[in-house]
């Protein structure tokens, strides 16, 4: 008969660094979201202040703001992404010339780091220095300015964010393709089924799962992006998201209190569209055991 005490014992150094640089940090950034802490202002130390931050936050325009800047990126990019992941995973289920070649090159943006990403996106799109505003006013005399016009400085985000992450949609959706038993996409072939139609009635009911569960990740990394996007833009117009403008609460104002405050009710909206996603994954689960 297993001892459970060695299964809590193998489970212990996951635990231990779980609770020390997750679950303790949690509570200290709760602790001080109910309290005004400024190290600069003239009273020392922390002032409790109940839901005053909360309070005031959602009359803050600049909050609002950037967290529906930040929801129209997460849905353009995701969105993207999963169009271009899963056409690359159908694409990848086939063989062609030069296929092992192309998936090698195609994972290469997931090895660089967010910050390289937004810097090498930076020399590309810079005015006066970067070959893509130099094209784009010689070829169709558009004036290509990030720092000027909020949409492009947008457009340029999405963009950047779908070229760094679409090799990891790729992967998922490859994964999920690869599992995908033949029997059923062949009898549907029997039956007289077109393509769209062994897509939708066969192909998506097997993929839901892995394609909730992509979104799902996808969602988390995009409503806390910073690196990438102030390495492009310096969290310029069109790119102040919702972690770009905590990190400007936090640091150059040092207002502690309120950054953490935001920093909650960010988490907050993660943890409801997380359940949401996993209220439909395991719907879809019961509906297959059903």
């Amino acid at each position: 008969m297993r001892n459970p005490r060695t299964g809590w014992l193998l489970l212990s150094p996951t635990l231990i660094v779980l609770i020390i640089f997750g679950f303790l940090p949690f509570l200290y950034v709760l602790f001080v979201g109910f309290n005004e802490w400024n190290i600069f202002a003239a009273e020392d130390g922390m002032r409790f202040n109940g839901l005053d931050n909360f309070r005031r936050l959602v009359f803050d325009d600049d909050f609002l703001n950037s967290v529906g800047l930040t929801a129209k990126f997460a849905v353009f990019a995701i969105a993207s992404e999963v169009v271009l992941g899963f056409l690359l995973a159908q694409m990848l289920t086939r063989n062609f010339p030069g296929k092992s070649l192309f998936r090698i090159i195609h994972t290469f943006p997931l090895m660089v780091a967010p910050i390289a990403v937004g810097a090498i996106w930076r020399l590309l799109v810079i005015p006066g220095f970067g070959p893509v505003p130099f094209l784009l006013d010689r070829w169709f005399d558009i004036e290509y300015l990030i720092g000027t016009y909020p949409d492009q400085a947008l457009l340029t985000s999405v963009i950047m964010d779908v070229w760094h992450w679409t090799p990891f949609v790729t992967l998922t959706m490859l994964a999920g393709l690869s599992s995908i038993p033949k029997e059923p996409v062949e009898q549907a072939k029997v039956d007289g089924a077109n393509r769209f139609q062994v897509f939708w009635y066969v192909t998506l009911p097997f993929l839901r799962p892995v394609l909730l569960t992509t979104i799902f990740i996808r969602i988390m990394d995009a409503i806390r992006t910073v690196d990438e996007v102030w390495m492009l833009a310096g969290g310029g117009p069109g790119t102040r998201f919702t972690g770009i403008y905590i990190w400007r609460v936090v640091f150059p104002r040092t207002d502690y209190g309120y950054g953490s405050s935001i920093s909650i009710i960010t988490l907050y909206l993660t943890i409801v569209l997380c359940w949401l996603l996993f209220i439909g994954i395991s719907g879809q689960g019961k509906d297959e055991v059903e």
